[in-house]
């Protein structure tokens, strides 16, 4: 009698765990529209990959844009119904819901190895993933720099690539007005645009206005935007010159989108918004005349500093530990398995944050993906994380729209300056 009900007892003792093996934790991932991880086909790829190793979890997902979805994550925070995963980059994870206290602390999936391989791609990437305090919010799949493009056969028949280094793709502000001049002389009008209409790549018209004559966006610490430099000013001033005299134009009724349409139909010979993912997207859409040459921006010193872009995931806080574990576990999958994470960046059409994974796109069909590596030693100061941000992006725009209609630029920069730094 005394065993059976010791036996009994274990059977009581087993089942809850045997119960609790069987049972499916579900959590959500909603995910910008970073290269194909906007694709529901390639990210059902990559889930079914994850169920492989882990049936347990389903991952539910939701597919974000850039014209609605930071309303859509702000309605969710405030009706507590946020997922458990985002995908995107410092300037949200970090400094906007991180500094909110909406974010989960991920700084256990930052163990030494992670922080090496990841440090040894990019110190910039390791430095944007945390707050002040060192808290990680952020655990990064992919980044890049954004660059510029040319097209080099209006370039190569205006007698304008003598103005540019071929080899390292760079220029300096002195060869890239003079290079407008020979495109202007030989008819290739309008050169390029400085496009004002909204918010739309605007890390293009940042770059350029930040690398003409060297100056920073924001103080080192990132407390403070600083275009009223002396450097800063005199670069706006040298465009605001430049489309006064016909020699670029401003519009403020587009934004990037409108602006990379131009340059691949060939009415444009230069463009301000350019990546290796835009490369692949727009590469159906190139007239038969545009030869992409992508480029650096041009700067004083011949020695640019590049908009980083990096994206990652983000873990909100809603409470639920079991929840917490499975979007850990989804995670570290995507980023870190060795079978997974080449293919999790080659998603992205971007470039590794870790050391260890290589040129993920060698051998395959984006194999020239692989050529704008030559742009991340040019990854300059990753200022998005700056305080205000949002509000920013807006007083920026603005900022250009009214120097282009004819304000005066160390006024209209300091009233920039008094609306970003609230």
């Amino acid at each position: 009698m005394k065993k059976l009900l010791a036996l009994l007892l274990c059977a009581i003792m087993i089942l809850p765990a045997f119960a609790f093996a069987d049972e499916t934790t579900e959590i959500s991932l909603w995910t910008y529209p970073i290269g194909s991880w906007g694709d529901p086909d390639t990210v059902n790829g990559i889930i079914a990959k994850f169920n492989e190793v882990h049936p347990e979890i389903k991952v539910k997902v939701n597919y974000l844009d850039y014209a609605s979805g930071d309303d859509q994550v702000t309605t969710a925070i405030e009706a507590k119904t946020t997922p458990d995963i985002v995908m995107e980059g410092p300037e949200r994870l970090v400094a906007n819901w991180g500094a909110a206290g909406k974010m989960l602390d991920i700084s256990d999936l930052w163990d030494d190895a992670v922080k090496a391989d990841i440090i040894a791609a990019s110190p910039a990437v390791e430095a944007a993933c945390k707050n002040a305090e060192g808290i990680y919010y952020e655990y990064p799949l992919c980044m890049t720099t954004h660059c510029m493009v040319i097209n080099y056969n209006d370039f190569e028949a205006a007698g304008a690539l003598q103005y540019l280094d071929e080899a390292t793709h760079t220029w300096t502000t002195e060869g890239f007005l003079n290079a407008l001049d020979a495109l202007e002389a030989a008819g290739y009008l309008p050169t390029g645009v400085v496009y004002c209409g909204g918010q739309g790549g605007d890390q293009g018209t940042r770059a350029l206005v930040t690398n003409l004559y060297s100056g920073q966006f924001t103080n080192a610490d990132h407390t403070a935007y600083t275009m009223d430099s002396e450097e800063n000013i005199k670069a706006l001033q040298l465009l605001k010159d430049l489309v006064e005299a016909g020699k670029l134009d401003a519009d403020p009724g587009i934004v990037a989108g409108d602006e990379i349409a131009l340059f691949c139909n060939s009415t444009l010979s230069i463009g301000f918004c350019w990546n290796a993912s835009a490369a692949v997207s727009n590469k159906a859409s190139l007239a038969d005349d545009v030869k992409v040459f992508p480029m650096a921006f041009p700067s004083d010193d011949g020695v640019p500093e590049l908009q980083g872009g990096i994206w990652g995931f983000g873990l909100f806080d809603n409470g639920d530990e079991a929840r917490a574990q499975a979007a850990k576990t989804f995670v570290k999958f995507v980023c870190d398995d060795e079978n997974q994470a080449a293919a999790s960046v080659y998603a992205s059409g971007f470039f590794p944050t870790r050391a260890s994974l290589g040129d993920v796109y060698a051998g395959t069909d984006k194999a020239e993906n692989g050529e704008y590596a030559i742009f991340m030693p040019f990854l300059g100061d990753y200022y998005q994380v700056t305080g205000n941000w949002a509000a920013q992006r807006t007083e920026w725009w603005n900022l250009l729209q009214r120097i282009f209609a004819g304000g005066d630029v160390a006024a209209e920069v300091a009233t920039y300056c008094a609306n970003a730094n609230k």
